[in-house]
């Protein structure tokens, strides 16, 4: 097992350090170290998958840091849930490094952008296979600079750079929140490795709640950062600079699922605080509706998926904070490849419109695209969770969770967000793929990908159809029986009591996501009735969606400006006038001494014997004085 983690773990590694280093050879054939890197790392997680067992495999490689009673180790652990994770890291993004050759073709920043593809595999599998919350930390860090690093690629584009930025900064903010969380911890429990607080917390939970309750917020706090969470979803629209396969492999593989990864590992911690997880669920529960609101008026075809993707996060955030880790875990799972599926999609939409992202400029792309609108289709379809697809067997058993265990706002809000993923995504197929042309020009330099892009498409789009059959049976299914060794049993409250009310919650949900796909049928393809009249008399309401809540905005005015005012004050307050003005005044001070006293010291004989002539009658006079006063 030691082996086969490392193999998964180091080889990505060292196709960034031939690649970042080493590549000058490499040059356009830099995919090869990188493709075949990530294949091993591929296939060594799919060994790990075939062989864990039924117990933690909790493997120390060496003492990393020894201070005092702080010993953390550098070492794995192995379970079904890490398992799960490294099969859907590593597939992911193999399959998003075979379709970066022809996406990236010719690009000046070639092997670069391969050497930081590499090294975003790495610090995810780093985090996922940590076996205490400090090295999760440094994966943690890992791929927010990766994220930085491939978001802004294109530095020489300001947006680019300042998306780069916006995201690094902002996950500063969840991150000192983690820290903070990690911090509580070891103050409690006086370690950081999983198996040790874990134990503790198992033996004796009521001693523990202040603690547990401090700890699991600030956790919450980073993967709020991290996963795209109102309040702090805000950079991950504009990660959409960054090249299109990036997207993907952040959407779908790495970076945002890395919170809901670790709320399901943190599971024993956040069962005994259930009014944290309540709290999770709410914001997650807000956060999915809040997105899903937003995408349904973007016409930018990327964003629209990345307000899908903070959407569909919140569905996951509704499962782990509701105690259905399994479920969550399963969403991630199933979304990993029709998300990813969508992103790729979405770039050989652009790559055939040499960048094109405005949907209103496109229309009638089927005909000439037919293997990228199929498989964008079939996308689209798992996504809005309609059976059998994937989307439809992890979606539903977040929603039917919520309703079963009394959480009836919640699973309210679930099915509505459900019926704005259908219309949302749907709208975008139509406006895409079918009805008249609306750009001559685009339309006719229109042509489908190289097979370098398709094949992934079609491998993502079977996983698509295909993976959520594992979840079928909920939890007597395969994939929950699978991941009970390291989540714990998963059982639908009073499910086998109301089959009939399950069968009616499902008919419900299935029934939402047809109404949302009719509705953008309706408005996109027939236009009865218009949606630029809609958007008119919908007035202030259209404009508030199309500003995004004005979020941004009063981010700038109350954040930022006042960070901006703060900085100015202490520019000028402080260090102008107080610093320099102290250390510019003493040498004022000492120069204009200097200035005088060598005036005095002129080297002529008849100017010194003045200055003692001068001396010796202020003495005379200060000596008489004092006498005359005896």
């Amino acid at each position: 097992m030691l082996w086969a983690a490392s193999l998964a773990l180091f080889a990505p590694l060292l196709g960034a350090i031939l690649n970042g280093v080493f590549g000058h050879p490499f040059r356009e054939k830099a995919h090869w170290p990188a493709v075949i890197a990530v294949g091993i790392s591929m296939l060594a997680s799919w060994w790990i998958l075939g062989r864990v067992g039924f117990e933690p495999v909790v493997l120390d490689l060496y003492t990393w840091i020894p201070v005092a009673n702080f010993v953390v180790p550098f070492g794995f652990y192995i379970d079904s849930l890490t398992a799960v994770m490294m099969g859907v890291v590593t597939t992911v993004s193999f399959l998003v490094h075979v379709y970066s050759i022809g996406y990236m073709h010719g690009d000046p920043g070639y092997r670069r952008y391969f050497a930081y593809l590499n090294l975003f595999v790495f610090s995810m599998l780093l985090l996922v296979l940590a076996n205490n919350y400090a090295l999760l930390f440094v994966g943690w860090e890992a791929v927010g600079l990766c994220s930085y690093l491939l978001i802004g690629f294109w530095y020489e584009k300001k947006s680019a750079s300042d998306a780069g930025k916006k995201a690094f900064i902002v996950n500063r903010i969840g991150d000192a929140g983690f820290l903070l969380g990690i911090f509580t911890l070891f103050a409690t429990f006086g370690s950081v490795r999983y198996d040790t607080v874990f134990q503790m917390v198992a033996s004796n939970p009521h001693l523990y709640q202040g603690a547990l309750v401090a700890a699991t917020l600030f956790l919450f706090l980073g993967a709020v950062g991290k996963s795209a969470q109102f309040p702090l979803y805000v950079w991950l629209p504009d990660a959409m600079e960054g090249p299109t396969p990036v997207s993907a492999l952040i959407h779908a593989a790495t970076m945002v699922t890395a919170g809901v990864y670790m709320v399901a590992r943190s599971h024993l911690l956040y069962s005994e605080v259930p009014q944290v997880g309540q709290l999770v669920a709410s914001v997650g529960a807000f956060t999915a509706l809040f997105a899903a609101t937003m995408a349904m008026v973007n016409d930018d075809i990327k964003r629209v998926l990345a307000y899908s993707t903070i959407s569909q996060l919140g569905y996951m955030f509704v499962a782990v904070g509701l105690g259905a880790y399994t479920a969550g875990i399963f969403h991630l799972y199933t979304h990993a490849f029709f998300k990813g599926l969508l992103f790729l999609a979405a770039g050989s939409v652009m790559h055939a419109t040499h960048g094109e992202l405005n949907m209103q400029k496109m229309g009638g792309f089927f005909r000439k695209m037919p293997h990228t609108a199929w498989t964008f289709l079939i996308g689209a379809l798992a996504l809005s969770g309609l059976p059998p697809l994937a989307g439809f067997f992890s979606k539903d058993e977040i929603i039917k969770h919520a309703y079963v265990t009394g959480h009836t706002f919640i699973w309210a809000v679930a099915v509505l967000t459900a019926l704005l993923t259908a219309f949302y995504m749907f709208r975008l197929i139509f406006l895409v793929f079918f009805g008249k042309p609306r750009d001559a020009e685009i339309y006719a330099h229109l042509h489908e990908s190289p097979p370098v892009m398709t094949v992934p498409l079609w491998i993502l789009a079977a996983a698509s159809v295909g993976a959520g059959w594992v979840g079928i049976g909920e939890e007597h299914s395969v994939f929950h029986r699978f991941l009970e060794t390291a989540l714990g049993e998963f059982h639908l409250v009073e499910w086998t009591v109301h089959r009939p009310a399950g069968v009616g919650l499902i008919a419900l949900s299935v029934g939402v996501a047809l109404l949302g796909i009719l509705l953008a049928y309706s408005l996109y393809l027939l236009r009865k009735p218009d949606p630029a009249l809609l958007a008119r008399r919908a007035g202030f309401l259209y404009t508030l969606l199309k500003r995004k809540y004005y979020v941004d905005e009063i981010y700038n005015l109350f954040v930022v400006g006042t960070l901006r005012v703060t900085a100015k004050v202490l520019f000028w307050g402080v260090d102008r006038a107080l610093v320099d003005g102290t250390v510019n005044g003493t040498g004022w001070t000492l120069a204009a001494t200097g200035s005088v006293f060598r005036r005095w010291s002129s080297g002529f004989l008849r100017s010194y014997l003045l200055w003692i002539l001068i001396g010796a009658n202020f003495l005379v006079w200060f000596l008489l004085r004092s006498g005359g006063g005896h």
